[in-house]
């Protein structure tokens, strides 16, 4: 029978990953603190957890005491995204959170369904002063060369930036992607003439996203770390589009080591196009699970209409850099404990 995590012999083999995670805190709050950024700390149970299509969350229920009003649905969150926007439309300046956070049903050597994420946003920062930002906060917590499942990661070398458009160009035998628009009959015939034969049931972001997986991301982030840049709109999330060509979002993953690391936008603040979105995720998320999941954040639309000032952000798996930092395997070995 396994020891349980807390025993000595699996907590001893645990704490040099354990104390070079608490020396990647720190790190991270000097980093950011030097740099006029301020630390807060965001509720946890929130009226809606995320905008993700795929993200599940759990769910569970406040119920006030007799007299004091309804009960109603809340959700641990799987973001603190929604509620750090309503900071920068009140005023709070750039901030930055080590935010605990949930997502149902991941597990695996990378995944655990209880996780730390590092967020941050600065107004008036642009798209590619949050890659530089990115670049230099990397290499100032973590080894020259990390290294994990075999992939070596050189981090003293620039970082690639690298478009979805030229991604798939290059790893998909050249299909031109923005040219599907999200349209899936030509998103099937572009695969096809590519020699990528689409499956008849996939729609456009099964497709989109199966290519994704098993040509694209296998073949970057390898040798040095790589932006992987201006996703198709379909997938801007709460990314504005792009001004040079609305056909992709200003939106970028990190990748380092074999690694998705980071998630970044150059933030949505158009309430109307933001809440035409969050419908359209609760259409394709009641498609794909057949449940109603959570209602839109009417409060985050609000400040969205107070006004949200220009502004990058991204959220960066801290465990995950940890991980790349320590030399750790696996995700359960920078945790101090699991879920069991």
């Amino acid at each position: 029978m396994a020891k349980p995590e807390w025993h000595p012999e699996r907590l001893a083999a645990r704490l040099p990953f354990l104390d070079r995670r608490a020396a990647l805190t720190a790190a991270t709050r000097a980093f950011f603190t030097a740099r006029g950024y301020r630390e807060v700390e965001t509720p946890c149970l929130v009226p809606a957890p995320g905008a993700e299509v795929h993200i599940r969350a759990f769910e569970t229920r406040f119920d006030p005491h007799i007299g004091a009003g309804e009960g109603r649905p809340l959700w641990l969150r799987t973001s603190p995204e929604l509620a750090i926007k309503k900071l920068l439309a009140g005023g709070c300046g750039p901030v930055f959170e080590l935010a605990r956070v949930w997502r149902n049903g991941e597990v695996s050597a990378r995944h655990a369904p209880e996780f730390t994420m590092l967020e941050w946003y600065r107004p008036g920062l642009t798209f590619a002063g949050l890659m530089d930002e990115t670049e230099a906060f990397i290499r100032a917590v973590c080894p020259p060369v990390v290294e994990h499942a075999g992939v070596r990661t050189d981090l003293t070398q620039p970082f690639e930036h690298l478009t979805m458009q030229d991604a798939f160009a290059r790893h998909c035998n050249g299909l031109d992607l923005l040219a599907t628009e999200g349209n899936t009959a030509r998103l099937h015939a572009a695969a096809a003439s590519a020699g990528l034969p689409p499956r008849p049931d996939e729609s456009w972001e099964d497709l989109f996203f199966r290519l994704l997986l098993e040509r694209v991301e296998p073949a970057i982030g390898r040798d040095r770390a790589t932006f992987l840049t201006h996703w198709p709109a379909p997938q801007a999330a709460l990314a504005r589009r792009d001004p040079a060509d609305p056909r992709a979002a200003l939106r970028f993953e990190l990748f380092i080591a074999g690694i998705e690391l980071a998630n970044a936008f150059d933030e949505l603040t158009d309430p109307a196009e933001q809440r035409l979105r969050f419908a359209e995720a609760n259409a394709e998320r009641r498609r794909i699970t057949g449940a109603h999941g959570w209602d839109v954040d009417e409060d985050f639309l609000a400040a969205l209409e107070q006004g949200l000032p220009p502004t990058a952000g991204i959220a960066l798996g801290f465990d995950r850099l940890a991980m790349l930092a320590s030399g750790a395997r696996r995700i359960e070995d920078v945790l101090w404990l699991t879920v069991t």
